[in-house]
Parts: structure tokens; C-alpha cells; sequence
């Protein structure tokens, strides 16, 4: 159970906890409360004279702003400066959540179908084709690619989006396998080899296996497209998370500086 003060200041009365309580409401540890105070993050209330910090209702707002911006994939530096805009539109981020939301039900349905028909083949009441086998993988990484969709649509235009997504969905058994066999060695050699020298056999490697990858997504191949997506992977927070979290901490970095070193040589 969460008990909380009633405090009084300036004649005006307010909910307010203790940091114990406060971690306890919001599921966060009292260390990551000090932690986000000291970083100017979430500052208490006030600190009253016994030296605790308190916590009241502008901060349980501010808090929930927090998570939510977490659950975005955003770092604590990129959601400090997001929460300290003064022009801030929390509505459009909650709306931006709520998508980023339905776009993972819809990824976990179409596995739980595949999964449920792949159950009703081995038990011998369907037959599923090659093509079914894959199709919720290659949707998956579909609705992967729309979280970027918007910056993408700009850079590229409309028509080079959709082509792309309809490539990987036409993409058969054995070229979706090898495809993400691709993927799966390039984020190896970048994943194992931290200190890369750029240039040396391995950045190169590392760069003809990234260029073999989008020419499949793509269809095809451009040097400008190329660069172009390299420069998006330095600011863009889903692919920052997804070449990091894959590799270590400034993998996404080094492999923008990989690609076009190679694009400009």
C-alpha cells in the first residue's frame, strides 16, 4: 500500500510522498529518483528540513511523462531536454506512444497467428505454404521499418517507401533467410570488434555487407540513398537503439562512419 502526507503550503493543501512512497507509487527505485534529481531530470517537491525530498502531484504528472518517453526508446539526456522544452506538445507525444503501441500489437498478432497455424500444421490440420512460413517475419521487420517511416518518407518520397516494403514482403523462403544471415554477420563483426579501424579489411567487410543488405531491401542500389541513411542513423532514436542495442554503446556512430567513408572513397 502507497500512503502519502497531506501538506499544507501557503495555505494551500496537496498530496505529497516521501521519496519511499513515491518509488512505490511509480514502480521506480528511490536510487533512479536521486539519480533523476541530481540530473535535474525530476526534482522533488521541496526538501523539508529533516533533509527528505518530497514529491507532489506536479511531479507524479512528471514522472508518468518520464516512463512514457522511456517506453519511446528515448534516453534519459534526449527526454531531459525533451521535458524542459517550454513548447513541449505532450499531447502529440502520447499520441505518437499510442501508435508505437498498435504498431507492436499488430507485430505480436501476426506472430501469435503465425505460431497458431504452425501449431494446426504439425497437428495436421492445415497445410501452410513456404510463403506463410515467413510472411510474419517479413512483416515484422515491415512495421519496423514504419517507425521510421515519417523521416523516411520525407527524405525518400512516398513511392521509394512503399517500394521498398513491397520488396522485402515478395522476397522468397530462401532470400529472406539469406538476408537476414546478412544482417545477422555484419552486426557480428560490428558487435566483436569495438575498436575498428576505419579504414582496415573489417570496415570494409562490414560496409559490402550493409551495401548488399539495403540493395535487397531496396531493389536496388544508390550511393545517395546510401549516404542519406547513414546520416539518419545518427539522429534518429529507433535506429540508434536498434544498431546499439544489437552491437554496444556508439555502434550506430561507428557504422554511419564506415559507410560513408567508403561511400566518399
Amino acid at each position: 500500500m502507497v500512503y502519502c502526507l497531506i501538506c499544507q503550503i501557503g495555505g494551500m493543501v496537496f498530496m505529497a510522498y516521501l521519496i519511499k512512497e513515491f518509488a512505490e507509487l511509480t514502480g521506480v527505485t528511490a536510487r533512479a529518483l536521486r539519480h533523476y534529481d541530481e540530473m535535474g531530470l525530476l526534482k522533488p517537491s521541496y526538501v523539508n528540513d529533516a533533509g527528505y525530498r518530497i514529491y507532489g502531484e506536479a511531479e507524479v504528472e512528471q514522472m508518468q511523462h518520464l516512463l512514457f518517453l522511456k517506453e519511446l526508446g528515448l534516453s534519459l539526456k534526449e527526454i531531459q531536454q525533451i521535458l524542459t522544452n517550454p513548447n513541449l506538445d505532450y499531447l502529440a507525444l502520447l499520441k505518437e506512444h499510442r501508435s508505437s503501441l498498435l504498431a507492436k500489437k499488430a507485430e505480436l498478432d501476426n506472430l501469435l497467428q503465425l505460431v497458431d497455424d504452425s501449431i494446426q500444421a504439425k497437428e495436421g490440420a492445415i497445410e501452410m505454404s513456404d510463403k506463410q512460413k515467413f510472411e510474419a517475419f517479413k512483416q515484422q521487420v515491415v512495421v519496423q521499418d514504419q517507425k521510421n517511416g515519417q523521416i523516411a518518407r520525407e527524405k525518400y518520397g512516398e513511392a521509394a517507401v512503399n517500394l521498398s516494403q513491397e520488396q522485402l514482403l515478395n522476397l522468397n523462403e530462401a532470400e529472406y533467410q539469406a538476408w537476414q544471415a546478412n544482417e545477422a554477420e555484419l552486426l557480428d563483426l560490428l558487435k566483436n570488434n569495438e575498436m575498428i579501424e576505419i579504414p582496415s579489411d573489417i570496415a570494409e567487410e562490414i560496409f559490402k555487407l550493409h551495401k548488399a543488405w539495403i540493395s535487397v531491401a531496396w531493389g536496388k542500389y544508390s550511393i545517395e540513398s546510401h549516404a542519406g541513411l547513414a546520416q539518419l542513423y545518427a539522429f534518429t532514436p529507433d535506429f540508434i537503439e536498434y544498431y546499439d542495442s544489437r552491437t554496444f554503446e556508439g555502434g550506430t556512430e561507428l557504422l554511419k562512419n564506415i559507410i560513408l567513408h567508403y561511400i566518399a572513397n
